[in-house]
Formats: C-alpha cells, structure tokens, sequence
C-alpha cells in the first residue's frame, strides 16, 4: 500500500509545492539569498529523497508534472515582454546592450574553462547555457544532446551565485545606476538575481526582470550559430 503511494505523481506535486511555499515562509524569518524559495525547495527536496523511504524515482513520477510547465513558462516571458515594452522602448540600447555582452561572456567563458580542464562535448553542452532562465537553458541543451538535469542544477548554482555576490560587487565597482545594476543581475542571475534585485528598488527589478527574456532570446540566437 505505501509504495503504491509514493508511486502516486499527486505526492511529488504536493511534496514541491509544499518545499516552495516552505522557501517562501523562510523568507519572513531568514532575510538572506539563502532563503530564496528555490534554494529552500531544493535542499527540502533532497533531504526528503535522502532520508525519507521516498526514492529520487518515485518523486520524479509527480516532480515531471511539475517540469512539464517549463515550456508554458517561456511562453509567458514573452508576455512579459509585451507588458514591459515601455520600458524596453525606453531602454533598449542598454537592455540589449548588457545582455549581448552578459551572453556572449556567459557562453565565452564556460567553453575556455570547459576545454581548460578537459571537459568532454556532452558536459560543455549541458552547462553552456548556465545564464539563462531554466525553461530556455533546458530547450537549448535538451536540442543539443545535453543533459537536462545537469543544465538545471548549473542554472540554479548560477542564479545562487549572482544573488549573492553581485550586491557585493556593485559597492565595489560603485554601480548607481538602477538601470544598469538591474540589467546586470537579471542578465547574470536570471529569477534568482531578479529576486534579490527586488530588495534593491523598483527600477532594479523591473530591468532585471525585463533581461530575463531578452537574455533567452540572444542566447538563442547565439547558440543557433554556434550548435
């Protein structure tokens, strides 16, 4: 009877909604990136696989539904895009600016370091679209021969890693710009930059957001010439 349950796609649904809603509550109590709703779910949802009788298979019959949504998701960043066209009419030498030099770094950088250490074509594939949101990096590298699970977990590191040190190097270099420090973290760090761009201020987050999507869209293109 209890492996028929933990067989049920219902629970891994109900496991990783009730992980995100966990990582939003954190937020209240925790005013860090590491209390950021997907670092929390993730880490809950290890936990669950790692010491619960719940195998990584028998969540993943639910946690695919769940993945199943990431197509839809690119779709709404282009709605997103309409919304903000104001803003991007207003901005776009910089937006498309900061995003070609945010992508073309991206992807310069992970494949001189990929062939420094020796890494074979598969790995390079997989981690090559690091800088941008989830739903695209997964299109691109699933296209290419890449490993999904593995593109995902370099998306996730990366967006962790942009949120919490690009408010670090902002006081360094001494960015006051609210557009261009907003074009950064969204270009760098994707949802997870966007979320700390947030705390930041409204013009912030609003370019970070707004990069987001810009940035899937040059990468793309990029990768079109490149795969």
């Amino acid at each position: 009877m209890m492996e028929q349950i933990f067989y049920m796609p219902m629970l891994g649904i109900i496991i990783t909604i009730a992980c995100y809603a966990a990582g939003f509550l954190a937020r209240k109590f925790v005013p860090a990136f590491l209390a950021l709703p997907m670092i929390v779910a993730s880490i809950l949802i290890i936990m669950i696989v790692l010491f619960t009788p719940l195998s990584l298979e028998q969540y993943m019959t639910g946690g695919n539904v769940v993945m199943m949504f990431m197509g839809p998701v690119t779709i709404i960043l282009a709605l997103k895009i309409y919304r903000q066209r104001e803003e991007l009419k207003a901005n776009i030498i910089p937006i498309l600016g900061g995003c070609i030099a945010g992508s073309g770094t991206s992807l310069l950088s992970v494949y001189f370091f990929s062939r420094l250490f020796g890494l074979d074509d598969l790995i390079l594939v997989s981690i090559l679209p690091k800088s941008v949101t989830s739903a695209i990096a997964m299109e691109l590298s699933e296209n290419s021969g890449g490993l999904a699970d593995l593109t995902v977990s370099m998306v996730v590191l990366t967006g962790i890693v942009s949120a919490a040190f690009a408010p670090v190097f902002i006081k360094i270099f001494k960015l006051k710009d609210p557009i261009a420090t907003g074009i950064a973290m969204g270009a760098s760090g994707h949802a997870l930059g966007t979320a700390t761009a947030i705390q930041l201020g409204e013009t912030q987050a609003a370019m970070s957001g707004l990069s987001i999507p810009v940035m899937g869209i040059i990468t793309s293109i990029f990768w079109v010439f490149v795969f």
